[in-house]
Parts: C-alpha cells; structure tokens; sequence
C-alpha cells in the first residue's frame, strides 16, 4: 500500500464505522488557507497534531485549574484538565460512533486561550479590556489557531480545519455573523459535555485533596449519597484515600453513560439521517437524562458554594488578579517594556488587544517572575 492509500483506506473505513450524523474526515471544507492533503494522515489527524505541537498548548502544564500551580504537584492543571476532557470526550464519541479524531482535536484546543490563573485571569483581563473589544477564553482560543500561533511563512495562525475551528465556538452567538448560518457537529457538543463532566469530577477531587470541602458536607448532594450507599455496600472495609478515587470515577463513568444513553435515543427520534439534518435542530444535540441534569446542578451549586468561594481559593484568585492588572497597566503606561515581538503587533492590533493577547499566554510562574522583573527593586531585568 503506497503513503498516499493510508489516509484513503482511514476515510473508507470511516464510512462503515461511522454513524449517519457524525462527520467524516473527506467531506471536510478544508482550510482558510488550501493545503495538499497528507499523505497518511486524515484532515482532522493533522489538525491535532498541529495543536499538541503548537506554543499555546505545551504553556497549559503551568496555567491554573483551580489550584495555582505552586500550591501542589497533584492538583489540576489546565493542560491536565484538557487531557481528561479529551479521554473522556473520546470514549463518548467512541461509543456514539463519531468521528474520534475530529473530538480529540477540539478537545486539545477547547482551553487554548485561557490565560493565567484559571477564570480569576480571564475576568481580570475581561475588565481590563472592556471598551476594546473585550476578553473571552473561548474567542481567545479561535484567535490562537486562526492568528497568534505561527508554523508557516505564507499565513497566521495553524490553519486548522473548518470543522475543528466551528467545533471551537463553544458561545456561537459570540461569533455569528450576519447571514452566515452556524455549522453544528455531534462532535463538537461531546466535548462540550464531557469539559463539563471532567470539571466537575476533578475540581471535587482536588477540593477533597485539599481538605477545603468534606465528605460529610457532600452527604447533602444525591449523586454523593447514591454513589457512597453503593461502595459501602459492595466494599464495606474500604480505606477512605481509596474510597474517595472510586468515588470519583464511578461519577464519571455514570455522568458519561447517562449521556450515551440519552444521546443516542435523542438522535434516534430526531430520525437525523446526517451532518446536514443536524443544522436544522434547534436545541441540543447531546443530552443528559432530566434526572440527571437536576443532579448535576446540585453538585455543581455545592462546589460553587463550598470550593470555588472557599476562602483559600479566593485568596489565590484575588492575588492572580492583582498581578494581572499591575502588568497590564505598566505595560499601557511604558509600553517600550514590551519584547519586539509583541510590540510589532501594537501597529496591527492596538495597544491594548497586543497587551491583552500577551498576558493571555502567559503561565502562572512567567506572570510571578515578570511582576518581580517589573516591580521588585533587586530583581534582574
């Protein structure tokens, strides 16, 4: 078999194994910038490829979860968190006969464009820009792929599919443009769900990790109560640090079948014969069962309440900001402390969105450092 028949034999396979609504890799409508088809990988094998390779992704192992970086080796990170999004995004797509490798590369640029110290950072820098266009993680993630992210001299940017860069407008009435009907995917809405389930579960363990929220204070939650009763029934001496691990992935892996589940008996009675009956639904695509849907909002309000308001991690929030702001308006005040990279923007973008998008890829620790470079009298320069 030549280089050339690799990807071709991958698309027929497709066509047998796939089911009637998900996309396939040859019907793609390519890329803003034509490009010669791979030899042996798919459109959407490429694409991800581009994104596990690109600067913006390799910077998520230091940006903040919900713990900031140095306050422990064992708590999420978003590159982390992007990983459990993908694992468990591709199990869904794998039992609902997607297209896999279009879920994985979504999934992988999905929290590209969150900056520095988890949703702290993005209000930070979302306050900070308001009258210039705004902030928001979700855009910042297109913007990345489509013009900040740099791997040929001929265009910004990586170029990725059609498909891939619809699959990231997680907010569609952000980007809508006028007359231009939104492309919807089976794919795309998996990993939304699936970023939903792997936050939750892990922000529960990291929070139990650290001690900031307890098993006794969850007993009030059903899904917690439900999965407890069930382990200490099936393991009654079971020691706590392995009771908790269990805990964790039996919610996943109930959060997930629940949504196989309802999913494929919703596409069946949509009667969605293909991807172009999907962009005539108007609601969702992917759902949760209505039991489990008033579940997951009751987990969702404890952690709200009991973890992401927990004094501590307030604290870490507010000094994220802090740092954030005293950047951003040192660099508006003297904006010759910029590196020429980000200067050379200033021209084409502005001073504040040259700013903005420079803070945006910032880590936790390179946000540390440069305060300290910027405002620490003895700190090297």
């Amino acid at each position: 078999m030549t280089r050339q028949g690799i990807r071709e034999r991958v698309e027929r396979e497709e066509e047998t194994r796939f089911a009637p609504y998900a996309v396939r890799s040859q019907d793609s409508r390519g890329r803003a910038h034509p490009e010669k088809e791979h030899e042996a990988r798919t459109v959407f094998q490429r694409d991800r490829d581009r994104i596990i390779h690109s600067t913006a992704f390799r910077r998520l192992q230091y940006k903040t979860q919900v713990f900031v970086n140095h306050e422990g080796d064992h708590y999420r990170t978003r590159l982390t968190h992007t990983l459990e999004t993908c694992q468990i995004a591709r199990t869904i797509g794998r039992a609902l006969s997607l297209n896999e490798d279009l879920i994985e590369a979504i999934s992988l640029a999905h929290d590209l464009g969150h900056g520095p110290f988890g949703h702290a950072g993005e209000w930070a820098l979302s306050e900070l820009m308001k009258g210039h266009g705004g902030f928001e993680h979700n855009v910042q993630s297109l913007r990345l792929v489509e013009k900040l992210e740099e791997i040929h001299p001929d265009f910004s940017g990586l170029n990725l599919s059609y498909e891939v860069r619809e699959g990231l407008k997680k907010h569609p009435e952000r980007f809508r443009e006028r007359g231009k009907a939104r492309f919807r995917s089976v794919e795309a809405e998996v990993v939304d769900q699936s970023d939903e389930i792997a936050y939750t579960c892990h922000d529960l363990d990291d929070g139990l990790r650290a001690q900031m929220i307890s098993e006794e204070g969850l007993e009030k939650v059903a899904l917690w109560r439900e999965l407890q009763s069930y382990i200490r029934k099936k393991y009654p001496k079971i020691e706590n640090a392995y009771r908790r691990r269990l805990t964790i992935r039996l919610l996943i892996n109930r959060l997930v079948m629940d949504l196989v589940e309802t999913t494929r008996r919703h596409l069946k009675r949509l009667g969605v014969s293909g991807v172009q009956d999907l962009q005539k639904i108007k609601g969702a695509l992917v759902a949760t069962s209505a039991s489990m849907v008033r579940k997951r909002v009751e987990l969702r309000r404890f952690l709200h309440a009991n973890l992401y308001q927990h004094y501590r991690v307030v604290r870490m929030t507010e000094k994220g900001q802090r740092f954030i702001r005293k950047l951003f308006e040192a660099y508006l005040e003297k904006p010759g402390q910029l590196p020429p990279s980000v200067k050379d923007r200033v021209g084409k973008d502005g001073l504040h969105r040259a700013v903005c998008d420079y803070i945006a890829g910032m880590t936790d620790r390179y946000v540390q450092d440069e305060y300290k470079r910027l405002f620490e009298p003895f700190e090297r320069v």
